[in-house]
């Protein structure tokens, strides 16, 4: 990976983490807590891709697993968050640029679902039975509900941020700076309506007579001075 996604993605995983668990975690909602990590690495890895997401994903992960007040084996969240990176990142538009929210929102809920899931499993296999406990269902459930209600208000900004790092022009879309599509489109439609007026302006009756008497007096000057020229000549 680039310095500049090692470094934009370390503070953007670390202040998250501080968030959730400083915050989110503090305000007691029923079920699930709002995963804002896992939000973070969604939005990194629509835009560094599928390698970028695993490897953004396990180093979330395991920061999140070492962070107090963390009472589960090293390296459970670390697998979870590497799949869903992974998988996210495969989801990574061809165009870099995001034709509607319905994707993304979609790829949320399925993360949200989908980590809920493996999370729990791989708590199973480990012998750590707390989601049958507090009750899969709801778990799934308000999981899926809290990052999507919070994935509009921190996805976006985490893509824009990850663009503009990038130097890519997509990054107008989502504040940064850059040409945009719309910008070319509209400076190409300037130049054709330019082009245009200039050709109506040569099609006016008033514009033709005078280009066609402009060039009637050239040629007749030409002609002229090649008469003389030959006159001349046979004077010779």
């Amino acid at each position: 990976m680039h310095l500049n996604r090692i470094v934009l993605s370390t503070c953007l995983v670390v202040f998250a983490l501080v968030v959730q668990i400083c915050v989110l975690a503090r305000l007691q909602l029923p079920g699930a807590v709002p995963d804002l990590l896992l939000l973070v690495v969604l939005g990194l890895a629509l835009v560094y891709g599928h390698t970028g997401g695993a490897l953004i994903g396990f180093a979330a992960g395991l920061l999140a697993d070492l962070a107090p007040p963390a009472d589960h084996a090293v390296g459970r969240y670390a697998l979870v968050l590497c799949v869903i990176g992974y998988l996210a990142g495969l989801a990574k538009p061809d165009s870099g640029q995001l034709r509607s929210a319905t994707g993304p929102m979609l790829v949320v809920v399925a993360a949200a679902i989908g980590a809920t899931l493996l999370y729990a499993g791989v708590g199973i296999l480990v012998g750590d039975d707390a989601a049958r406990q507090v009750g899969l269902g709801k778990l799934l459930f308000t999981a899926a509900l809290y990052d999507l209600l919070l994935a509009p208000f921190t996805v976006p900004l985490i893509m824009g941020l990850a663009r503009r790092g990038e130097n890519d022009p997509m990054a107008d879309s989502a504040g940064g700076g850059g040409e945009s599509p719309s910008r070319w489109i509209s400076t190409a439609g300037g130049v054709s309506t330019g082009r245009i007026g200039r050709m109506s302006r040569l099609r006016r009756p008033g514009r033709a007579a005078r280009i066609g008497s402009q060039r009637g007096g050239l040629l007749a000057r030409t002609g002229k001075n090649r008469t003389a020229r030959i006159k001349g000549v046979k004077r010779l």
